[in-house]
Order: structure tokens, then sequence, then C-alpha cells
């Protein structure tokens, strides 16, 4: 596929038609598709939208009411192809945080994985099934990003105890410590598999872990009959993607609507 198929097949999959454990799926007037967390943090979010310079702005503010109406914090996901070519802007402009940079939406064909991803999995690197360790994994995540990742880390154990089948998370370990950490997350009926986490410390850079922490993602959603790998990459993580055959098809920007904003 070139990057404009990729692209298309994307936006069905992963923005339009996607469901996710625990969440209300809402298509709104055919023009917006907004998902609510039923449990856990009951936030919300919006990754698809249809709309035009004439009906942006009335969209927007019908959505907006409805958001401040639920007190719940809300993203807006907007990609660079998203029309109007200023929804960022208009979304800015109603009290919306956006969040920059922008991550690079990056993804790879299994079809044409390359040997450095075919490569027997490190001893190191294990998959973690206990949820009672993932808070070490956040700890690892807190320390590189500072930030807190423990209430991400509590919303990944409830669903490694509820719907397992969705999350597979990873660990890789040298000198008896947890050094690098990364899982990956199935949606139903899709046919990609969603790379998240990748974090390694600093002190223990360039030794393969990422590399052996992302092979061992490929071999398993390779196994669940996935054909495509993504991942939201940050600036950081970019090159190293691009040296594996990952290709940007689009940018993604977080608008981030806050309660009592």
């Amino acid at each position: 596929m070139n990057v404009e198929e990729l692209r298309a097949t994307y936006d069905q999959d992963q923005r339009f038609d996607v469901t996710y454990p625990d969440t209300r799926r809402d298509v709104v007037d055919g023009i917006i598709v907004r998902h609510v967390q039923t449990t856990g943090r009951q936030q919300g979010w919006i990754l698809w939208s249809r709309l035009t310079e004439d009906t942006a702005d009335a969209a927007i503010d019908e959505q907006l009411a409805w958001i401040k109406s639920t007190g719940r914090e809300f993203e807006w996901k907007v990609y660079s192809h998203d029309q109007p070519a200023d929804l960022k802007d208009r979304l800015a402009a109603r009290g919306f945080e956006v969040r920059e940079p922008a991550d690079a939406i990056m993804v790879l064909d299994m079809h044409a994985l390359p040997d450095a991803l075919k490569l027997p999995i490190p001893e190191a690197i294990r998959r973690v099934t206990d949820p009672g360790e993932i808070p070490a994994l956040m700890a690892v995540l807190t320390q590189v990003w500072e930030e807190d990742f423990a209430p991400l880390g509590e919303e990944l154990a409830a669903q490694m105890r509820e719907n397992a089948d969705v999350l597979s998370l990873y660990a890789a370990f040298a000198d008896g410590e947890l050094v690098s950490v990364a899982w990956v997350q199935y949606t139903p009926g899709s046919q990609f598999a969603g790379l998240w986490g990748g974090t390694t410390l600093p002190g223990y850079r360039k030794r393969g872990f990422y590399t052996g922490l992302l092979a061992a993602r490929a071999e398993e959603a390779q196994a669940r009959g996935r054909r495509f790998l993504v991942v939201d990459a940050s600036p950081m993580s970019r090159p190293i993607l691009e040296r594996f055959g990952f290709v940007t098809i689009t940018m993604a920007t977080e608008c981030v609507w806050q309660p009592g904003r």
C-alpha cells in the first residue's frame, strides 16, 4: 500500500469503526464519532470528524456544550489531514488546550516486516501477566517523562484483569533492574495492533531494548493475525521507527478540554 491507501485504511479502521472495551461509541449526525468511557476515569475523546468550513463552528459548539454538561475531561484528536485546515485553531479559541508537539502516526505493514524484527526475542524481555507488576512499569515512564502515570497504570491493570485479550505488556531487565517497558493493544475486529510505551531508562539506551520490545510485540501481533503495526510516535521515536520501515501517514495533535476551564 502507498501512504494514501494506508491513511484511508487507518481512518476507516482506527478512527471511524473502532470500538473500545467499557466505552460507548456515539455517531453524532454522521459527522462526528465520539467515545465515552463507562468505567475508570470516564474520559472521552473524538477521533473522527467530517467537517467543513461552514459546519465546523456549529459542530464544535454543540460538542463543547455536551462536554461541559458531563463534567469530563475530553480530548479532540486533530489529524493534519482533517478539515477544515484550521480545526485545531478553532478548538483552541474555545478553550481547548493544544498539546504540542504533534505525534507522527506511523504504520508498518507486516507483509514487509524487516529482518531486524524477526530475530529471536532476548531472554531479558518478558511478557508481564500480573497486574500487580504494572505500577513498577509505570514508574519507569514517570522517571523518564516526569509525569504521573499511576492513573494510566490503574486503567491498564483493570484491562488486564477484565479484558486480557486486548492488552499485552512487556518489560526488559538488565542488571536485575526493570529498564524498559512497552505494551500493545488490540481493538476488536481491527487489522491494526497499537504500540504504546516504548520507554527506556537513559542509562540503558542504545543497548537493543527498544528494538527487542518492538520485535516481541510484532511477533505477537502477527501471530494474532494483525496486518499493521501503528504508533503515535514522539519526535524521539520517529527516526528509530523509520529505520524499521514505519512510514508516517499523518500527524495528530491532542486538543484537551479540562473541566472548569
